[in-house]
């Protein structure tokens, strides 16, 4: 066995540069790293790339002739380079690697993990981490990896329009929920350790809290089936989602934790919660979080703190293995404010906090930004019909009165987009009138309201806000039926 050698000062430097730059945040704004590695005497602009994983094919034949001199003096493999500079190798192999195969896993994921990898393509990852000195024990932990990545620049980059910087933050944000802000770290220390780590989403209504959350969870660990040539389940099979805010008082409970048979009236079997569903390399995405009554934040709480749960008429200990990604509407004053919302639930969910731009955010940042939106949603509506509409569209939202707000966010451009197409127009439909909030307001502050109208006005701003009867209920501490009765009769 020839003794182990060191890399010259000058290959230290280049491969640590190479490893600093293509193991951060692809969507980071800071390109200098890269334009050094490629030689380029400006960066490009952040507005101009998305991703700075696009040019990382520019660097391979610079890379394959670093590793050919070494190889040629017989530094071919990880256990020819003593100390740390069998470390710094490791990554950079891991990466050479990667960007030899990462195009060949995109049939795959067009397919939606079905179809497996195929021998062939399995045999080759394989023989090539050998190659690099990977022993077998570590190969099929990097090839999931490798599809991960590939998961994750497809899921965030590609899947999420904009390029705006509001969303180039956004794809920053969301690359670090999956890989933390340290790759190499993640890759080699906390794959399939991030399960206690949840993500709050923050965000108004209609702008992609439901597609954030399924990029986060799609983007997850997969690992390798038995065989060696496919995964263990589809994509789509990672994600669990429900809208809490659509679940009545009575059934959350159930949903979430599970039942046994005979626990309420009408429990005529076992039911299986979505906790007991989502196992540890699932994500489970509950939006409406915020509307949660406090009885169930409470056992929320401690199951994110204990990892267990108790289905509803059983004193079963059950372990939750997965990941919670939660989203709300509601602002971050509100839940901070203790505004029906429990402060340590608040704390244990924060440990990642992303806030989605609006839609007049990202226009302000880029107007472009509106013809990048309406091209997806013609594609997505209308198909192979999408360029012949395109004009007609753009024609009637520049309709629209200059500097208009999208209250809706993306779901109101999207209706827009529809209307226009059915319709030949778009006129934003009217808001409650300011005028008779803020008379209500100003009645309640100058101390003109009696009890009922105080209680029905408070409670018809809480139902246009929350939109169900069941939400503001919780919110109020009353009766369904009483709720209603105020907001309809108020």
């Amino acid at each position: 066995m020839s003794p182990k050698r060191h890399l010259s000062p000058d290959e230290r430097a280049y491969f640590g540069l190479l490893c600093e730059t293509v193991f951060a945040n692809p969507f980071a704004a800071d390109r200098g790293r890269l334009a050094r590695l490629l030689g380029d005497t400006e960066p490009a602009p952040a507005a101009d790339l998305v991703s700075q994983a696009a040019e990382y094919h520019r660097l391979m034949p610079g890379l394959d002739a670093r590793l050919g001199k070494l190889a040629a003096g017989g530094l071919a493999q990880l256990q020819d380079f003593a100390g740390e500079d069998g470390a710094l190798m490791r990554r950079v192999f891991l990466f050479h690697c990667y960007q030899r195969f990462a195009e060949r896993f995109d049939p795959l994921i067009a397919r939606g993990g079905s179809g497996g990898l195929g021998r062939g393509l399995a045999r080759e990852l394989t023989e090539a981490l050998a190659g690099y000195g990977f022993e077998p024990d570590e190969q099929r932990r990097w090839i999931a990896l490798y599809y991960q990545l590939r998961r994750a620049y497809f899921f965030i980059d590609q899947a999420l329009v904009g390029r705006s910087a509001p969303m180039r933050a956004l794809r920053q944000a969301l690359w670090n929920s999956v890989f933390t802000a340290d790759l190499a770290s993640y890759a080699l220390l906390l794959w399939e350790r991030l399960q206690d780590f949840p993500t709050l989403l923050l965000g108004a209504t209609g702008t992609g809290k439901g597609q954030a959350a399924a990029a986060i969870g799609r983007s997850g660990v997969i690992v390798l089936n038995e065989a060696g040539d496919g995964f263990s389940r589809p994509i789509a099979d990672g994600l669990i989602a429900t809208n809490l805010s659509a679940l009545s008082e009575g059934l959350i409970e159930s949903e979430l934790f599970g039942h046994r048979k005979g626990a309420f009236t009408g429990a005529v079997d076992h039911h299986e919660g979505l906790f007991a569903r989502c196992d540890a390399q699932g994500t489970l995405f509950l939006d409406e979080i915020g509307d949660l009554s406090l009885p169930i934040q409470t056992k929320l709480l401690r199951l994110l703190q204990e990892r267990s749960f108790s289905p509803v008429g059983s004193h079963e200990e059950r372990r939750f293995a997965g990941r919670v990604v939660a989203a709300t509407n509601r602002p971050l004053a509100a839940l901070l404010g203790g505004d029906g919302f429990r402060l340590d639930l608040f704390y244990r969910l924060s440990a990642n906090i992303i806030t989605l731009p609006t839609l007049r955010e990202r226009l302000d940042a880029d107007p472009a930004e509106l013809e990048e939106l309406v091209d997806a949603l013609l594609v997505r509506l209308a198909g192979d019909a999408a360029a012949a509409l395109r004009a007609r569209v753009l024609d009637a939202l520049r309709q629209l009165p200059g500097g208009y707000t999208w209250p809706g966010n993306v779901r109101e451009l999207e209706q827009a987009v529809r209307r226009i197409i059915l319709t030949g127009g778009y006129a934003p439909d009217p808001l409650p009138q300011r005028a008779d909030q803020d008379a209500w307001l100003e009645a309640a502050a100058a101390g003109r309201l009696d009890a009922p109208a105080l209680l029905g006005g408070y409670c018809q701003r809480l139902y246009q806000r929350l939109g169900t009867y069941e939400a503001v209920a919780r919110v109020t501490g009353l009766d369904r039926r009483t709720v209603q009765r105020h907001c309809r009769t108020t």
